[in-house]
């Protein structure tokens, strides 16, 4: 197995604030609008958006919410494992609202089909955007491309991106994996 370093912390640093900037251009105040990190690892970019969005810009009050899709994804009942859902935490209405998806790695697609179903038990959102760290572009099974992107990967066949995150992994930085 092989490991490559694709961005290291100060460059993920710079992803972060290139993002947010981009979020404020198009949400100005965030008082319609809401971000909602998939579970389990689009939590932590939601999670450190947020802080820069509100500590380095100013941005008051933020709304932040956490979606479990474990049991909305196509394929949950194609393992022998036993599923470990997340925690879905969402205290607030999403009717009306503009949500922003945040998810780590957009790969086949299918994870923000699930979102989109499982959001809807909470209201129905006047518009809906997709913000991701990494965009594997040559690998979708479904129409789906995200509004805001920190990075775009071409990793093709047996070759993997994997993101750490300090909070979860001692570290930031993306890598590809090749096995």
């Amino acid at each position: 197995m092989t490991q490559k370093v694709l961005l290291n912390s100060k460059e993920v640093n710079i992803i972060l604030h290139r993002l947010a900037c981009q979020l404020i251009e198009k949400h100005l105040d965030f008082k319609d609008t809401i971000l909602i990190g998939i579970q389990p690892r689009g939590t932590f970019l939601a999670e450190r958006l947020k802080e820069v969005l509100e500590k380095e810009y100013d941005t008051p009050e933020i709304k932040l919410g956490y979606l479990d899709i474990t049991f909305f994804r196509d394929d949950f009942r194609r393992t022998e494992k036993p599923l470990e859902a997340n925690k879905t935490n969402i205290n607030f209405i999403v009717e009306n609202k503009k949500v922003i998806f945040i998810d780590d790695v957009l790969y086949t697609g299918r994870s923000i089909r699930a979102a989109l179903t499982a959001v809807q038990s909470f209201g129905r959102p006047s518009e809906i955007e997709l913000l991701v760290l990494i965009d594997r572009r040559f690998s979708r099974n479904l129409p789906i491309q995200p509004d805001y992107r920190g990075r775009q990967v071409d990793a093709i066949n047996n070759e993997k991106v994997k993101v750490s995150w300090k909070e979860n992994d001692g570290e930031d930085a993306v890598y590809l994996v090749t096995n």
